[in-house]
């Protein structure tokens, strides 16, 4: 299942709906009173069954075209969002950074989240070094504490695809890497989030980022480090991991910042990132 926050008209708010091909229809249509998907991961897997129930059941007359329908963050109201850094070996050494020592992890604030088709802005007066990071967003389904590798990804309600743009100068500044990600805008995340009973093996998967038609980043999860059940099972010896946080899994090479002459995002570029299994994110920069 693929799950979405839509906005179907102008003056309305973003709510949960399930997208399936190119129509959608609202979870509260299918006797769900979740409005975000926050809301419907906290009411349990009971709500989850529920809801597929009722979609295998839809008559296609329900069905709402997506055509005319907005997107609002395939994730809202989440705990937190943390990124893992150094995540592929071609990335880091691309940026001359160690990533010996276990993995490196951020925050991401609330502001940062954008939705697909939306603006980033680009903050020239602070950073002409933007760039891309093409990353599979991991979602928390039930609290995770000291949890193991093998029975780590019983603990994932989906995935999601995330853009984690960053501004290069400020986080070669900075000992911590969190402003330098959390501008407005700078962490696209969507367009869906497709639940985990459909991604049996998250380290298989094709992931593409494009910027302009251009082809800058062309891998796979498999390339991961550390795979996500290793990265839930080590996060959650130290903290516990609750249900709806999100985990940005780290980024592999062909960041633009390793390129001939430097990539970066500029007023005006358009960006897409693609991953297998769940779609394509594209974002418009423009000046902030």
């Amino acid at each position: 299942m693929k799950l979405a926050h839509l906005i179907f008209s102008p003056d309305s708010a973003p709510e949960l709906a399930v997208v399936r091909g190119e129509a959608c229809v609202p979870v509260r249509r299918l006797g769900s009173d979740a409005r975000t998907l926050q809301q419907h991961i906290e009411a349990g897997p009971a709500a989850q069954r529920a809801l597929s129930k009722a979609v295998t059941t839809l008559p296609a007359t329900e069905w709402t075209p997506l055509a005319g329908v907005s997107y609002a963050p395939a994730v809202i109201g989440a705990p937190i969002t943390l990124a893992v850094g150094l995540n592929y070996d071609e990335h880091a050494s691309e940026l001359s950074l160690d990533n010996d020592s276990g993995p490196v992890l951020f925050s991401l604030f609330p502001n940062s989240l954008g939705a697909h088709l939306g603006e980033v802005p680009i903050p020239l007066h602070l950073s002409d070094e933007v760039d891309y990071e093409g990353e599979l967003a991991v979602i928390i389904g039930k609290a995770a504490k000291n949890v193991s590798a093998e029975e780590a990804l019983d603990y994932v309600y989906g995935y999601s695809v995330i853009n984690d743009i960053t501004a290069r100068n400020i986080q070669f500044m900075e000992p911590q890497w969190s402003r330098c990600k959390s501008f407005d805008g700078f962490t696209p995340v969507g367009p869906v989030v497709t639940t985990a009973d459909e991604i049996p093996d998250p380290q298989v998967l094709g992931i593409t980022t494009d910027v302009d038609g251009l082809r800058v980043q062309d891998s796979s999860t498999s390339f991961m480090i550390r795979t996500v059940a290793e990265l839930i099972a080590t996060i959650s010896q130290s903290l516990t991991l609750l249900p709806g946080t999100v985990i940005s899994t780290g980024s592999p090479g062909g960041a633009g910042r390793s390129r001939k002459p430097p990539l970066y995002l500029m007023p005006g570029t358009e960006v897409t990132v693609t991953i297998e299994k769940i779609g394509a994110i594209t974002s418009y920069c423009t000046k902030a």
